[in-house]
């Protein structure tokens, strides 16, 4: 297999390596002194390092290659879940000055302040367990195959060589490496990828050019606004399915809110998200748009352009589209993309691993042990994803941005559930959420159980529409996906309602703080002093421009 790279698109692939080597040595020169410095890089990084390393730990390999093929084949209803800036801004505005308020390391941490152990222990490992076989697989395979495309690389060593380098530096450098290489991985990918836009609407023939041939064949492509009955993309499950899954990924994973905990304080934290919430709506232009640019091309060119799988969309307008130095500039991006999101899972389950698991295990150890323990974990998650390659490159099949917004609506709701309530009603106790909890990862073993019992059934209906196949079992797993979430979730929040009102009201002393029924006048003087009215004007305009978009994509 030969590469589509020149000489002088390796000079620029080059260039850029060592400058992201050089960020990396010069934060590993700084050293770190304990747990808070490796893990939370100090609590001292500032809004715009905080907003790009959000932005570029959302933004993986898997994220472009998918959402460009996704774009490809479905056209914009998966941009709804692009949309989801405005909940980030949730993130800043209602979950963010909860966590930081009560000092916590990571999530599972802050359900131990707020509830108890059990539902630290319960989130450690589901956590743990949920970011090998979803984040480090799937980021690993988007990786295999931006690396097969573009280098002429054999997958193996393409994805071998990208996890033990990005392996490398997270490992010696810790938060702060991670989160200052992915302020430099944020510029050159969106760089990248605009460019790659623009000479796409030049090549098809501008946007009204686009529109009018994709509607030819597709008419449907640019509406987000598909009915209820819809089996793939109803706008009831994305729009409130969605917005469960997006509260549960931008408010509650630790894999993004460790970025703003690295603030030192809550108006940072706070300017970190909203910066991070504006560069969210991006995707929808430099990725997804040149999906459908790429759909448009295969119609008008299919000899030139046309694909064999919708996830090849993005690397084939890479090959087909860019001039010499500019292939080097944007295989660059899409490793960027590749080696942030690796990075950020890595030290979150490194952090998540040796502060929720190794430091309750073993209570007495010194920093100096735990910051020991926190590098050989990530080597561990390093070796683990590396496991995990040949059994992902054997996935090949399907949309992966629409197969990772499966597992997650069902991974979401009751997580969501437990931390929505815990933070606006403190009546909510530790009983009501480890039964939450318990009873939500049963109904996702069941689904998921009868969902590939039933792929065979289910497949041959949507082929040839005949169903050969009923029950409560096969209903079961037959429901869509975002409505499937709406369920899990309301299911979940009756629930947790319900136990705890039956059972003990908790401490409120304990976790004073902690909900919105238990802050002091103190908490609230700190809060109002924490934001300004730019900080408000942003936001609003954020939200004006996501309404502007969904009203604009409606076919």
């Amino acid at each position: 297999m030969g590469t589509v790279l020149e000489s002088w698109d390796w000079v620029v692939l080059g260039i850029y390596f060592l400058a992201l080597i050089a960020v990396a040595v010069w934060v590993v020169l700084q050293k770190n002194k304990n747990t808070e410095d490796y893990f939370l890089a100090g609590r001292n990084v500032g809004w715009f390092v905080i907003g790009a390393s959000i932005f570029a730990s959302n933004i993986g390999s898997e994220h472009v290659v998918g959402l460009a093929g996704t774009g490809f084949e479905s056209g914009t209803p998966m941009a709804h879940y692009e949309l989801h800036a405005w909940i980030v801004l949730l993130l800043g505005w209602l979950f963010l000055p909860f966590y930081i308020r009560s000092g916590a390391f990571t999530m599972p941490e802050f359900l131990e302040k707020r509830f108890d152990s059990r539902s630290r222990w319960f989130l450690s490992l589901f956590s743990l367990v949920g970011y090998v076989l979803t984040k480090v697989s799937v980021t690993i395979y988007a990786g295999g195959i931006v690396v097969s495309e573009l280098l002429g690389i054999p997958f193996w060593y393409g994805a071998i060589g990208i996890v033990i380098f990005t392996g490398v530096y997270t490992i010696i450098g810790g938060m702060k490496a991670v989160i200052y290489t992915e302020t430099l991985q944020t510029i050159i990918l969106i760089l990248g990828s605009v460019i790659i836009t623009y000479l796409g609407l030049q090549e098809v023939g501008g946007w009204n050019q686009l529109s009018s041939t994709v509607k030819s064949v597709s008419p449907e492509h640019f509406n987000m606004w598909r009915p209820m009955s819809d089996p793939d993309f109803p706008w009831t499950g994305l729009l409130f399915g969605g917005t469960i899954v997006g509260i549960w990924y931008w408010c509650t994973d630790q894999y993004i809110v460790q970025r703003t905990l690295a603030a030192n304080n809550i108006k940072v934290g706070r300017r970190g998200a909203i910066f991070g919430a504006y560069l969210k709506l991006l995707p929808i232009f430099i990725f997804l748009i040149p999906g459908i640019i790429a759909f448009a091309l295969s119609i008008q060119n299919p000899e030139v352009f046309g694909l064999d799988k919708a996830d090849r969309a993005f690397p084939m307008l890479v090959k087909a589209l860019l001039p010499i130095g500019l292939k080097g500039l944007v295989a660059g991006g899409l490793m960027a993309a590749l080696m942030s999101s690796l990075a950020s899972v890595f030290n979150s389950c490194s952090t998540i691993f040796t502060i929720d698991v190794y430091k309750k295990l073993r209570p007495n150890k010194t920093e100096k042990e735990l910051l020991s323990i926190g590098k050989v974990a990530t080597a561990v998650i390093v070796f683990l994803g590396i496991l995990w390659i040949p059994i992902m490159e054997k996935i090949g099949g399907g949309v992966m941005y629409q197969y990772l917004q499966n597992v997650q609506s069902y991974i979401a709701p009751p997580v969501t559930a437990v931390f929505l309530l815990g933070i606006i009603w403190k009546r909510t106790n530790s009983q009501a959420a480890i039964t939450t909890l318990l009873t939500g990862l049963g109904l996702l073993i069941i689904r998921l159980a009868s969902e590939i019992y039933y792929q065979p059934q289910i497949s041959h209906f949507r082929e040839t529409g005949e169903q050969v196949a009923s029950g409560i079992m096969y209903g079961f797993a037959t429901i869509n996906f975002a409505h499937m979430a709406i369920f899990m979730f309301v299911f979940s929040v009756g629930l947790c309602v319900l136990m705890s009102l039956a059972t003990t009201p908790p401490n409120y002393e304990r976790i004073k703080g902690l909900s919105f029924g238990t802050l002091t006048i103190e908490d609230k003087k700190l809060s109002k002093g924490s934001y300004s009215k730019i900080d408000i004007v942003l936001s609003v305009l954020l939200v004006i421009i996501v309404i502007g978009i969904l009203s604009y994509f409606t076919g």
